[in-house]
Formats: structure tokens, sequence, C-alpha cells
């Protein structure tokens, strides 16, 4: 009758009960001796073989998960350090000259940009730097209105009218950037980084770091804004 029963016994029935009973092997060392297992080679080996490959391969798949977290962190440590960077340049600056003037100082020397424009949209005011106001009826704004629109930045290879109202002469240089739109009730302008590299700025980089940026910028410009205003 026990030789019947074990004759019945389904694959599943077997399966769970090793799985209830995982120390079954500890007490029939010498079944896991003589098993063997199919290899997609062709030949068997061993279960202690392929208990061992399925070690490994996990271990491998751990180790990798630590080195892409790793990465991550160290993307992360860059990140912060670049950004405290960038909003202690903006403090350190008592005018909107010297605010500008720090950006430029602060993307080439530590977010390793080739080219950097700051546009605030506003009539004309009295600044030695060239270009930093565009009016609100600037033909040329018409290359930036999704962007705008949309208050999301933008990455990637831009359009050679784009370059040109960002970058002037070097705008044929520039073979990617990152057009971030700065909107707000006291302020709207453009922060543009970019880069003599295709793929610096993707179009597939996340926007919340650049977003990020952008509200710290726009908030140290309308203090300026208001500060000269007064002055």
């Amino acid at each position: 009758m026990k030789k019947q029963a074990l004759n019945t016994l389904t694959d599943k029935q077997v399966e769970a009960y090793l799985q209830a009973n995982p120390e079954f092997f500890n007490d029939h060392l010498n079944l896991l001796e003589s098993m063997t297992i199919p290899h997609p080679s062709g030949d068997a080996i061993s279960l202690i073989s392929k208990q061992l490959e399925i070690f490994r391969v996990k271990h491998q798949e751990l180790e990798n998960q630590l080195t892409a977290l790793i990465e991550i962190a160290r993307d992360n440590d860059t990140s912060f350090n670049r950004m405290h960077k960038l909003t202690l340049a903006l403090l350190d600056a008592a005018t909107l000259d010297e605010a500008v003037a720090n950006l430029e100082h602060v993307f080439v020397d530590f977010f390793m940009t080739d080219f950097v424009a700051v546009r605030i949209i506003s009539e004309h005011e009295q600044t030695p730097i060239a270009n930093l106001f565009i009016a609100p009826n600037d033909p040329n704004l018409q290359h930036f209105a999704s962007i705008l629109n949309s208050s999301q930045p933008k990455c990637g290879r831009p359009t050679l009218a784009q370059a040109r109202v960002l970058f002037g002469d070097e705008a044929a240089e520039v073979k990617s950037c990152a057009i971030i739109p700065m909107s707000f009730t006291q302020l709207e302008g453009i922060v543009a980084i970019g880069s003599r590299e295709d793929n610096r700025f993707h179009y597939s980089m996340g926007n919340l770091f650049l977003t990020q940026m952008s509200e710290i910028i726009a908030t140290r410009l309308i203090s300026l804004l208001h500060q000269s205003e007064h002055d």
C-alpha cells in the first residue's frame, strides 16, 4: 500500500513537501550527491552544483544592485553639491549683474557646461549685461512658446533659432542644452545651459533637479530686481 501511495504522488505534492520541510536534504545528504539535473548544454550536473550556480547568479544580481545604488548615491551627492554652490553664488551677489556673472561661473566650473544664457522677459532695463532682458512682445519668444506654456524644462538639441536667441554667435557650436523656464508671478524668463557634446543634455533627462534649480535662481533674481527698483 505504501508503494502504491508513493507512485501516485504528483510533482506539486513533492514540491509542496520539500518547501514545507526545507531541512529534508540535511538528513539525506546522500540524495544530494546522487541526484542530477539536466543542464542546458545537455550534460547532467549535481544538485549541489546547480544550487551553487543559482547562488552565484543571485550574488551577482545583488552586487549589481548594490553598485547601481552606490552610483545613484554618488550622483545625488554631486547634484546636492552643485546646488549648494549655485545657492551660495546667488546669495553672494549684491546686484542683478553680479548674480548673472556668478551663475555663469558656477555653471561652467561646477556643472561642466560650455554655454550659459539668462533671459528675463520684461521691458528693457539699464544693465551692462547684453541681452539680459527680452521684451514680452519680442517675436523671438515664439521659439520658446511651448516650453514657457508647459513650465517644464526641455533637454536635447535646440533649434538653430532657439540657439541664436540664447547663445548668439556661438549658436552653431551648441550640440545639446537644457532650456529651463522660469514662470513666477513676479518674474518670467529662461535659463539655458548648453554643451558642445551631443548627449550632455539628453531629452530623457529628469526635470526635477532642473525645476528646483530654476526656482532657486528665480527667487534670487526677483529679490535683486526689487532691490534695483528701490535704489
